[in-house]
């Protein structure tokens, strides 16, 4: 018996040993202290489908890592992104995803969540509060592809139209500002008119529909700022019979866009990589909230689409 004894107390001490070593390791890749973690994430707008598609890309990692994500939808409304960190700060979450509706007026949501000690990923745009880390992309150099496919196109001479997106944001900033780059190296480029058409397609081809009716055959291209008003274009420009004469180049690389430019009616895009941008910025949020090292700013290089190169994107 006093054989026995002491046997079966090792052995007991090993399993609890052993037990708990494995809730240690279990621990260090999914919670803080037990708890599983929780990540809040305000997106800019779950309407335009490139925003759906970081989105995704964030579900799959959180489910990969197995974290419990929280999304809302901000609905353009910088206001209201605001207003869901400070919702997320009171649910006391692990970190925050933001998907920055402005620049500025997104800023306050940054320092929010800062100041309550909780880290914030911006995620596609940026704030000009400084955000624990950013994961995107360099809006100026899509600007800045994107106008010098079209000045190579057209030989440095031509009038081009801008649409830009919401006035504001990161995005239609500095494409813009890419954009205005390239133009100044051409004198023959004219950059006839530019307007926001807020990301949206029904909104951009009513523009393009005014623009037509303004500059008519004095147009040689279009660079809109993302896909879907590229596509909005397009279309005002086919139902008035100008496509043939005039190109058109969006941003995004969405699957309707590269459809588009299979038929042959939309010309080039800029391929932005939502599936890096979403599952980086969630890998990098986990990271931040176990206070592990992470990159303060991951950038994820935008690259040009053409009929050339196309079968590389389409899936």
């Amino acid at each position: 018996m006093n054989l026995i004894k002491p046997f079966s107390t090792l052995a007991l001490a090993a399993l609890l040993a052993a037990c708990n070593q494995t809730s240690s390791t279990n621990s260090e890749t999914t919670a803080i202290e037990g708890k599983k973690l929780t990540v809040g994430a305000t997106m800019l707008a779950m309407e335009h489908e490139f925003v759906v598609n970081v989105h995704d890309e964030m579900v799959k990692q959180a489910e990969k890592d197995g974290i419990e994500l929280l999304t809302v939808d901000a609905e353009r409304s910088a206001l209201k992104q605001v207003e869901q960190v400070e919702s997320f700060i009171g649910q006391n979450v692990d970190a925050i995803i933001l998907n920055p509706a402005e620049v500025e007026a997104c800023s306050p949501a940054v320092s929010k969540a800062l100041a309550a000690g909780i880290p914030i990923i911006n995620v596609n745009s940026e704030t000009s509060a400084k955000p624990t880390a950013f994961v995107g992309s360099d809006d100026v150099e899509a600007g800045r592809i994107a106008m010098q496919h079209i000045a190579d196109k057209l030989g440095g001479k031509g009038n081009v139209l801008m649409m830009e997106g919401y006035m504001g944001q990161a995005g239609q900033i500095k494409r813009a500002q890419g954009a205005q780059e390239v133009l100044k190296k051409y004198p023959g480029l004219k950059l006839m008119a530019q307007q926001t058409a807020g990301w949206d397609r029904a909104k951009a081809m009513e523009l393009m529909e005014n623009w037509i009716q303004s500059y008519g055959n004095q147009i040689n291209a279009v660079f809109a700022h993302n896909d879907e008003m590229a596509l909005g274009a397009v279309k005002a420009l086919t139902d008035a019979g100008l496509k043939d004469k005039i190109m058109v180049v969006g941003i995004d690389a969405i699957a309707d866009a590269l459809q588009s430019m299979k038929k042959g009616t939309l010309d080039a895009t800029v391929f932005q990589n939502a599936q890096q941008q979403g599952a980086q910025a969630v890998a990098t949020a986990i990271k931040a909230a176990k206070k592990q090292p992470f990159e303060k700013e991951v950038l994820i290089p935008f690259e040009l689409v053409t009929k050339e190169n196309l079968n590389k994107y389409l899936k």
